[in-house]
């Protein structure tokens, strides 16, 4: 694709609009850059493309500003209903994200992960296992490097393994994965999407231009998954914690069964995996078969699946307190995820949930609350709608920060005890995002006085 001369307009100046920007100017584009929101948010991200021969519009721009372009990228996240985009689309201009943009300069194979949960972790341990068996491999898309700072470079690695989300998939036309990985689907992001289906319909769009010799990985416990494979043009090759499918991985006695061509391959012991959970068991056998495709040995994969410590913010211990342990999942941002962290304990929980709902289907957590959860502490902007759904199942109390609601949990924590931030929304009415508010949970546990030190002082 020659990108000289074209004329192209970007859509959202966050990491990935800039990223974009950046390459289609130095490949000879006329670039416009659009955001809605006002210059004076957006210092940071302006100060990062001075010095580029592009323009620039703030605050929201006139939908005309669409007229005349030969191609439109919008960032992740800027929904199909942007006044640009709905005007580009009218004027028949091709829309195409970031993704799809980067992958027509890509000269390096892609394993892609997408799902609604894990696809991160996923992703960062297919790109540990290839480093720890030798081979080269940039890692990004959606966890926070973009493609487009890639493809402007030497590409000299042996793999781009890439996390993609329904917004980068939703939007891509040529992009084709050797190795594609679907984990798993459930509500999310409906906000942003029509429905249901049309966001499964955006997942699933990371096989469509798979060949007979690639790899699909699906998860056999899913039965849209199941229906899906046979529709899909690559290799499939299953992932189970409920058993071992005829073709690819599952669990059988505590020990990670491989098939392939019909018969017994290998095998790995399950104690490997140091992250909590039966979610992470699954996790994990999709990394080991994007990994098994890409060459490495089972030597190595064992190896640097033992050595995998996680990422933060993702069932990840934040720190004890007088016998209460405390967990920071706040990259838990959907229902769906909530459930995953709760099964990965057998102690009593005090779960907490809440920040800016998304449109989330709290009712679904009922069973999973009354199997683990001792009590519930409801926080921030969707503390309302939650507790008029769930409030009740189990003792509630309500908090307006993420701050007060830990510090409320804790007084009514015992010791053995699990006090958990899984809050199942998203961060933006009292943080910048998942992380910072994990970093603020962590930093609340770290200042909680032991109950011991508390009552000598008093």
């Amino acid at each position: 694709m020659e990108l000289k001369g074209r004329n192209i307009l970007v859509i959202g100046l966050g990491k990935t609009g800039i990223a974009a920007a950046r390459f289609a100017v130095e490949r000879g584009a006329s670039v416009t850059v659009a955001d809605e929101k006002p210059a004076s948010e957006l210092r940071e991200a302006i100060g990062s493309l001075t010095g580029l021969p592009l323009r620039l519009f703030t605050g929201g721009a006139d939908p005309a500003l669409a007229a005349g372009r030969d191609l439109v990228v919008p960032s992740p996240g800027v929904p199909p209903f942007n006044p640009l985009i709905l005007e580009a689309e009218r004027r028949g201009i091709p829309v195409v994200s970031e993704t799809e943009l980067a992958f027509r300069f890509l000269r390096v194979p892609v394993i892609a992960i997408t799902g609604t949960n894990g696809k991160t972790t996923v992703t960062a341990l297919v790109g540990h296992i290839l480093g720890k068996a030798g081979k080269r491999a940039f890692v990004g898309g959606n966890i926070g490097n973009p493609l487009a700072g890639y493809v402007g470079g030497p590409q000299d690695d042996d793999w781009a393994v890439l996390e993609l989300s329904s917004f980068q998939l939703q939007r891509i036309e040529t992009f084709r994965a050797r190795v594609a990985v679907l984990l798993n689907r459930a509500p999310d992001h409906l906000d942003y999407h029509a429905d249901y289906a049309e966001y499964c319909r955006a997942k699933e769009r990371i096989f469509e231009n798979q060949q007979p010799g690639d790899l699909a990985v699906l998860n056999a416990d899913e039965p849209g998954s199941v229906a899906l494979a046979g529709r899909l043009k690559a290799r499939v090759a299953f992932f189970s914690s409920t058993g071992v499918p005829g073709e690819g991985m599952g669990l059988r006695e505590g020990t990670i069964v491989c098939r392939a061509g019909g018969r017994e391959v290998e095998t790995y012991p399950l104690s490997m995996i140091r992250l909590p959970g039966r979610h992470n068991a699954e996790n994990v056998m999709a990394a080991v078969m994007a990994a098994r495709y890409a060459g490495c040995a089972p030597g190595a994969i064992a190896g640097a699946v033992e050595s995998f410590r996680g990422l933060a913010h993702r069932i990840e211990f934040a720190g004890e307190k007088s016998g209460v342990a405390f967990y920071d999942d706040s990259k838990g941002t959907n229902v769906s995820a909530v459930a995953r962290a709760l099964e990965a304990f057998e102690a009593p929980v005090i779960l907490l949930l809440g920040g800016r709902d998304k449109n989330g289907d709290f009712e679904t957590l009922e069973p999973f609350i009354r199997r683990r959860v001792k009590a519930l502490v409801l926080f921030g902007e969707a503390r309302g709608r939650i507790g008029e759904r769930i409030g009740g199942v189990v003792k509630t109390e309500t908090a307006v920060t993420m701050g007060e609601a830990v510090r409320t949990a804790y007084a009514g924590a015992a010791p053995g005890d699990v006090v958990l931030l899984s809050p199942g929304c998203a961060s933006f009415d009292e943080f910048r995002s998942y992380a910072h508010r994990g970093d603020v949970f962590k930093e609340t546990v770290d200042r909680l006085e032991d109950r011991e030190t508390a009552a000598r002082r008093n």
